[in-house]
């Protein structure tokens, strides 16, 4: 990709950042008139942050990542997420949904789209080979959030989700707000509170190559995460309720490993996802705490992220469902393990086996989630 220059503020101005003075990389950055737009009789915009070293663009259409720019060990610069040129590819679902989305009320998957709570059965949609993934046919990514604020470097968004959404119980209070710090960290805070019981796991989905987007495989990035264990699960991904030692097996990242090197090996749980697609178990204590649980490493441009969560689990999926079919948002194919994922998260399926964390958020209680993305390049 060609160097980003530096332009006035009025190009962040114009993709939907009024007030903003800050310089802004600008080269191929997303039309804001791409995403001005009403659905379901809300406005909708595009948001151009920046710390003044990478930049990213926000659509309150679903609190979507359309963006995200970062130098190389040499200073060039590349979008390194995937996403889509205009708002009627994200509304019209035109490709993968999930594409820079925040992802819930309840992340990954519930078996059979049914759980029980307090003695009452729920169903909710089964949009997934039978299963409820990532909340189900409108989720949190499939509506308008309002903006309560935007800044230069950050953005904060809300969302009621009432009562029954999706089948989900109870109004649900969500609110977002992501950040670009001076420590070039990408971060994503969640709060919600209910009026009633009811599941929450809310999760951020944005796919990353860290070559930039359509920039080739991923299979030659080197990944290391702080996890123990798997949560494995049967064909239907839907977890079994075990969890399963790393040691010894293809999903051992404890120490570096390329991606590539292992994942043609010839497993049960790589074969039911196509690769990595699986639930990990950090170690780590439940208290509470952000800490640093994964590194992602691209040689070729030099660029690392580290992820850091105080989450009790990441969701690591090697983008194995991706075949072409669809082009990203500078018309090239998003294609077959081209893109990672990196979500922290509690236990998919949580709600169904009691020796899972708890995803049962109550009247009172708030649920907090932070995820952290930091950039750098050695």
């Amino acid at each position: 990709m060609k160097k980003i220059f530096v332009v006035l503020a009025a190009a962040a101005m114009m993709a939907g950042c009024c007030g903003q003075k800050s310089e802004t990389p600008a080269l191929d950055l997303m039309k804001a008139e791409n995403f001005q737009t009403t659905v379901d009789g809300k406005k909708v915009d595009l948001y151009t942050l920046t710390n003044g070293t990478i930049t990213m663009q926000v659509t309150n259409f679903g609190g979507r990542v359309v963006s995200l720019w970062t130098p190389d060990r040499d200073g060039n610069m590349a979008d390194i997420v995937l996403g889509y040129e205009n708002i009627d590819r994200y509304v019209n679902n035109t490709g993968e949904r999930f594409l820079g989305a925040p992802v819930g009320r309840v992340a990954n998957r519930i078996g059979n789209g049914k759980f029980t709570l307090n003695g009452k059965e729920y169903s909710v949609p089964q949009n997934n080979n039978g299963h409820a993934l990532h909340g189900g046919l409108k989720g949190i990514d499939m509506v308008v959030w309002d903006v309560e604020h935007v800044s230069d470097n950050a953005i904060t968004l809300h969302l009621l989700s009432p009562d029954g959404s999706d089948g989900f119980p109870g109004n649900l209070d969500i609110t977002m707000t992501y950040t670009l710090t001076p420590e070039n960290e990408f971060e994503v805070t969640y709060f919600a509170k209910t009026d009633a019981p009811t599941i929450v796991n809310l999760s951020h989905h944005s796919f990353f190559n860290l070559k930039g987007e359509a920039g080739g495989t991923i299979t030659d990035h080197v990944l290391m995460m702080k996890a123990d264990k798997i949560t494995p699960t049967d064909a239907g991904l839907i977890p079994t309720g075990e969890l399963m030692p790393v040691e010894g097996t293809p999903f051992d990242f404890r120490e570096p490993h390329v991606i590539g090197e292992r994942i043609g090996v010839q497993h049960e749980q790589l074969i039911n996802g196509k690769g990595y697609d699986l639930n990990w178990v950090l170690e780590r204590e439940d208290n509470g705490q952000v800490m640093n649980i994964a590194t992602l490493y691209e040689p070729t441009s030099g660029r690392c992220m580290d992820v850091a969560t105080d989450q009790v689990a990441i969701q690591f999926y090697s983008g194995n469902f991706f075949d072409g079919t669809y082009t990203g948002k500078y018309g090239k194919p998003l294609a077959f393990r081209e893109s990672v994922a990196l979500e922290t998260q509690k236990h998919p399926d949580a709600v169904n086996h009691e020796n899972f964390p708890s995803t049962v958020l109550n009247p009172g209680e708030t649920y907090k989630h932070v995820c952290v993305y930091k950039f750098y390049t050695k």
